[in-house]
Order: C-alpha cells, then structure tokens, then sequence
C-alpha cells in the first residue's frame, strides 16, 4: 500500500472569478467569457448569475443572449488566466514544494507527507477552502492517493453516469416517441440516467481514504479517467458508464479495440502506472546587489558600486546564454526610501563596457537623500544569446579580424538617444513589396530591427523626393493632362511632362486613401522650375479629378 497523497484543485470559473476580482461590480450580474473556436463564439466561464439563468460552458453567444437578456461578456485572455494560474501556483506552494498546473484551470499538489503540518488531511482542505474564498474564487478538490483519482473526484465526485444521448439533439432522439420513452429500461440495465450535481448545501471537497481507490472511483463515470470524448461515446454505447463497469472487463480486449490509452488511464488512476507531479522550474532572476556599510551619496561613488555589480550580473547572463534588453537599478535610501532607473539596450549584450555607460547617463535623475546604504542591479528583461562556434587554430586568426572588425558603435549610440528620447522614438525605413507608392516602405522601431542589407530597390519608374496626402488641383474634369492648372493658390503652366503611369488601387482592402480608383500620375515640369507629381483618379466612391501628390528635387 502506498503512502503518497495527491491533491487537485479545480477552479470551474477561473476566467470569471479572474475578472471580478479586477472589477467586484461584475459579481452582481450575469457575466461570461467568451472565446472564438472554429468561426464561432463559444462560452468558455460563467459566474454564478450567469448560471442561475440555465446557461453552460460551450454555448454559443447568440443562445445565451437568447435566454439572458442582460448578460455581460468578455473576450477570453489566455495569457491573463495563465499569469493568474501561475500566481495560484505560487500560492499552492505554502502546502508542499511540488505543485503543477493542471490543463487551463486547475493545479496538482503532492502532499506527502505535508499533510500533518496543518493538522491532518481535513484540516488542510479546510486552509485550502478559507484561502480561495478570501480570494474570491470557488474551487473543487479532491485527494486521493493517485493523480489521476484526485482529479476525477474534484471534477466528478457527486455525479452519477450518464448516457452519451442526451436528447438534446435531433440525430439522436428524431425517431423516439413518448411511448417508446415511457418503455425506456432503467440505466443500470443500458438506458439513460440524468447527471446529477452537487448542490450548493454539500461539499466542494472528497478525500479518499489511503488504498480506498476502487470504491471512491467505481460509481464516477467513466469520463473521470481523463478520456477522450469518442472513446466515452463508444464505450456509453456498449453500457461501460461506471469505472467499477469497465475494471471489471478483460484488459486485453480493452486494449485491442480502444487502445493502450485506455489501459493506461486505469492504471494511473488505481496506482499501477506511475505519473509524478512535476512542478515548473522557477523563472531565472538576474539580479545582483551591494549593501554598503556606510551610506554614500556622491555619483562616483554610485558608479564604483554599478563597476562592483555590474560584471557579477554580466557573468550569470552569460553563463545562461542570456543577454540584457532591459536594466533596472535601484538605490536604497537610509530613510527606507528607493530611487529607481531604467535603461534598454538596442542590441542584447552581456558585455559590461555597453551597459555602464548608459548607466552613468541617468545616475543624475537620482536622489540620494540622506545617503545610500545598499544598490541592486537587474535584468528586468532578457533574450538569448546564441554562442558561437569555437574556431580551431587555423581560423583563430580569421576570427580575431572578424571580432575586430564588428562595429556596435551605432547601436550603442540608438541606446544612449534612446535613455534620452525613448528607444520607440527612433524608427528606421526598410523597402516593403507594394506597387502602390506610399506603401514601397515600412518603418521599424531601429531598436529592434537590423539595417536593410544591400542597395534600396530602384522602383520601375522615378518617384518624387517628397510625398503627401493628395492635394486638389484646379484643372477640367478629363483624362488629358491640363496645359494651365492651379495648385496651392498659384496659376502654373506646364512646360512638358512624362507619363501616364497607371496605378490601381488594391482591391482586397478598403484603403480610404485611394477611394478615388485608378489613378494615371504625371512627372510634370512648370515654367517656375517645379517638378510635380500630378495624377488624374478616375473616380470610385469620390469624385474623380487631379490631384498633386508630391514633388521632385
């Protein structure tokens, strides 16, 4: 008989009890959260209210509006309720080291021999219970000997089998009428039973009692062992609705017509396969600090405190192949207070002699107070670095000019503007694939792209120096080029000009800018000197007529 103890705790609202604990006036009034799932919206929470109103998971939007007409819905954020479930497990660490998330709503905690720190198993589910109803959130536990039986008794525990036809659906019941419904056997002997709940007077909790695994799982349904959908349905149909049904039946032929999976699953919910509980590696902290025995408060003596930080921080980034985007460094007051900045980096670096400098920038915008007793330096935010190839002694040479020959001056230089200005601020243009003109370019944060490499394609005909948003010109309503127009408040004369240039505008999108359709440009020369860009829209949803769109040099 094993002593190993398993506890599953299952939040069925998580993504609603997540947004009621941001806005508690949400806890009052039907609220679910939606998500899309093959080009529909589907329900994936529901709170109370919600429930009240005969609302359930997997309801498409349009029914549930249908039968509550005041309900409120959210988009679903996997990565809100995957923040929210990591801060649960770092929650679920005061009861034992070894906890783990379970799918999207729930955790697995291994309580061997943890349990009598809190006064017994009852005792802890009790701690358990107090702790989630002062955060707001309902929970289901069970705890059994194995991971498999914890999670079927916090998810089934209470409920009775069922039939996998549940008349709801018309290819299921088109043929049954209210005479052969009244001759229905009962659903011990093959026909259905309705699933039964807990009600809101009993337990959230079953605890079953060390080597007491066939009996707390045998009258669950069979979907408590964690199984796919199908192999439910096929095994309703041949009347294996209990656990206790389907243990009592042949292993092999099991196997044969469902698959190991099966075998599997029963073996791990009775204790007869392993399957550990193995919890998330802790994040990687990068950070480094100096507590000095007397406060300081001269800017040297800061940075000779950043020099004694700074390649101990540098050191662990390398040795995890990681390299620093963002730095923060805090100053600790002797009066308890904290001053704190800021830096980014426009490359990644672990290198010392790139971070310190943009340091020593912004160590004015300190306030030392009455003195700085102690510094910390971090790595808010890291990116790996990979590592290069060792050279061999015949390219040691080669790679020692290559070294040499890497300039990271202009990134270093991004970097400082940036500690200034903000690294957003600093944009680079790169060529982009579009025949419309405006779009033959893209800008990109410089601090976060790499330069274009080689020659800027040269467009198939010459483009103006400067271009803007079309200008109405003065000049008939026809495709010919006008002899005299007038554009900006000045009566010009064309001297010559070259062109058309047809360009149609994309189709496939809605672009408010060129709603004037097919435009016709002209590079055309006026007696004052200019060179403009004139072209004629042949109309759409606007009216057609010239427009000037820019100039040449």
């Amino acid at each position: 008989m094993t002593n190993r103890r398993v506890l599953s705790l299952w939040f069925p609202h998580l993504g609603t009890d997540r947004l009621i604990r941001r806005t508690p006036q949400l806890a009052d009034v039907p609220l679910a959260v939606v998500e899309e799932q093959q080009n529909a919206q589907l329900l994936t929470s529901l709170n109370l209210a919600a429930l009240g109103f005969g609302l359930r998971v997997g309801q498409p939007v349009r029914d549930a509006h249908a039968m509550c007409e005041g309900l409120i819905t959210r988009t679903r954020s996997l990565q809100g309720e995957a923040g929210f479930l990591a801060s649960l497990q770092r929650w679920a660490g005061k009861f034992s080291p070894w906890v783990a998330t379970e799918a999207e709503d729930g955790l697995v905690v291994d309580l061997t021999g943890c349990a009598h720190l809190f006064g017994g198993e009852m005792a802890l589910l009790e701690v358990v219970q107090q702790d989630c109803t002062d955060l707001g959130l309902a929970v289901r536990m069970g705890l059994a000997d194995t991971r498999g039986a914890a999670w079927a008794l916090a998810r089934f525990a209470g409920q009775v089998a069922g039939s996998h036809r549940s008349g709801d659906a018309i290819d299921q019941e088109a043929r049954a009428t209210r005479s052969r419904a009244s001759k229905r056997r009962h659903w011990t002997r093959g026909g259905a039973a309705p699933v039964v709940t807990l009600g809101p007077e009993e337990t959230a909790h079953r605890i079953a009692a060390p080597g007491q695994m066939y009996s707390a799982l045998g009258p669950l349904p069979i979907a408590a062992l964690r199984l796919e959908p199908h192999i439910t349905e096929q095994l309703s149909r041949l009347g294996l609705r209990r656990i206790s049904d389907l243990l009592g039946q042949p292993r092999a032929g099991l196997a044969r017509r469902f698959g190991r999976g099966l075998v599997m699953r029963m073996d791990q919910a009775m204790g007869s396969a392993p399957e550990p509980v193995s919890p998330a590696r802790p994040p990687d902290q990068f950070a480094v600090r100096l507590t000095l025995p007397d406060p300081i408060g001269l800017e040297e003596d800061v940075l000779a405190g950043i020099d004694r930080l700074l390649p101990r921080l540098c050191e662990t980034l390398k040795k995890k192949g990681r390299g620093a985007r963002r730095v923060r460094f805090q100053a600790f007051r002797s009066d308890h207070g904290v001053e704190s900045i800021e830096i980014g980096l426009a490359s990644v670096s672990h290198m010392p002699e790139r971070i310190r400098p943009l340091l020593a920038l912004k160590l004015n915008e300190i306030d030392a107070g009455f003195g700085i007793d102690m510094l910390r330096l971090e790595a808010v935010q890291t990116e790996p670095v990979f590592d290069r190839t060792v050279p061999g002694h015949l390219e040691a040479g080669q790679a020692v000019n290559r070294r040499l020959s890497e300039d990271t001056r202009f990134e270093d230089l991004i970097a400082r503007i940036g500690a200034r200005v903000g690294l957003e601020v600093i944009t680079r243009r790169h060529p982009a694939s579009s025949h419309i003109p405006e779009k033959t370019s893209t800008v990109l944060a410089a601090a976060w792209s790499k330069p274009h490499e080689g020659a800027w394609p040269a467009p198939a005909n010459p483009r103006p120096v400067l271009i803007w948003q079309p200008e109405p010109v003065g000049a008939p309503d026809t495709p010919k080029l006008p002899q005299v127009f007038r554009w900006r408040g000045q009566d010009l004369t064309r001297v010559r000009a070259i062109g058309p240039e047809r360009i149609a505008p994309e189709w496939w999108l809605d672009d408010p800018n060129w709603r004037s359709g097919v435009r016709d440009y002209w590079v055309t020369d006026t007696e004052d000197g200019q060179r403009l860009w004139l072209f004629y829209g042949h109309g759409h949803t606007m009216s057609s007529g010239w427009f000037c769109q820019g100039t040449f040099a």
